[in-house]
């Protein structure tokens, strides 16, 4: 057999690093490329800052980096609905929950847009005690809150637009009220269904979270978990249910959850919450 010689070696190697040097280029080319094309139905487009009044342009603000901690150099943006919409209250209570993970995984800068105004958005995050920069309570400046109540951004950006988008006769309530039964929108059904039968693989602790802070407030249901002083859960009691009781998510719990959720907050908060004319005429429902 021929030896493995010095020279036959070093070519081997730098024909090796050649190649490397070649896929990583192709690589970085390939994240750049795909990065300049995520962004560029943003491009341009802008929301309002709650906070400033002023507008920000969402590409910028996706490709900016949030500060100089390399380990917090990601940046997330949330296209939420109406503030008395339960998806996006539901959004808002998993970001007040895992906003400290992903600033652990490295997200240093988040967005959240609500299709509302100014004073829509802050009564919903006061509701929902989710720390962002204009929070009454707890103020989280890595977390900003924007509006854009008719909701043109996130059309540009291509979010789906429900049942029947371009019919201007068709009230938006009807409009709404089909998509409850999944009319432009498969997705609503299986995900109500799910609150009620819950799920034995996948663990959200935020529901938990969203119900203390719940009873916290006094909405009803009040009574399936018990607190202490400091509001910090003791038991919850879909933990005791039988067989079921260990599961990740136990049956009826995010369906009470969302009970609270219609109850006290989109009913009762609902002249506060609900789109204007001019947003209802835009169809943000």
């Amino acid at each position: 057999s021929t030896p493995f010689t010095p020279s036959l070696q070093r070519k081997t190697h730098n024909t090796d690093m050649k190649h490397s040097l070649s896929l990583t280029t192709l690589l970085q080319l390939s994240s750049s490329l795909l990065f300049a094309t995520a962004f560029t139905p943003l491009s341009g487009v802008t929301v309002q800052s709650v906070k400033s009044s002023q507008d920000v342009d969402l590409s910028i603000f996706l490709t900016t980096p949030s500060s100089s901690n390399a380990e917090q150099n990601k940046t997330m943006l949330i296209f939420g609905t109406y503030a008395a919409d339960f998806n996006a209250i539901e959004y808002a209570q998993r970001l007040r929950y895992y906003t400290p993970e992903l600033q652990k995984k490295g997200v240093g800068k988040i967005g959240i847009i609500f299709n509302c105004e100014d004073e829509s958005a802050k009564k919903l995050v006061d509701l929902v005690d989710m720390p962002c920069d204009v929070s009454s309570s707890e103020a989280n400046d890595s977390v900003m809150l924007m509006v854009d109540p008719l909701g043109k951004a996130g059309r540009l950006f291509g979010v789906g637009s429900g049942w029947r988008p371009d019919d201007g006769e068709m009230s938006p309530y009807v409009k709404l009220f089909g998509m409850l039964f999944g009319l432009g929108a498969w997705a609503t059904l299986p995900a109500v269904i799910g609150g009620y039968i819950g799920n034995p693989f996948t663990p959200q602790p935020w529901i938990e979270d969203a119900m203390a802070v719940g009873i916290t407030k006094g909405r009803w249901p009040d009574n399936a978990l018990v607190l202490d002083e400091e509001g910090e859960v003791i038991t919850n009691k879909f933990t005791e249910l039988p067989v079921v009781g260990t599961w990740e998510r136990r049956p009826l719990e995010l369906a009470t959850l969302r009970l609270q959720n219609m109850l006290d907050i989109s009913i009762k908060n609902w002249k506060e919450l609900a789109p204007n004319d001019a947003a209802l005429e835009a169809g943000v429902l």
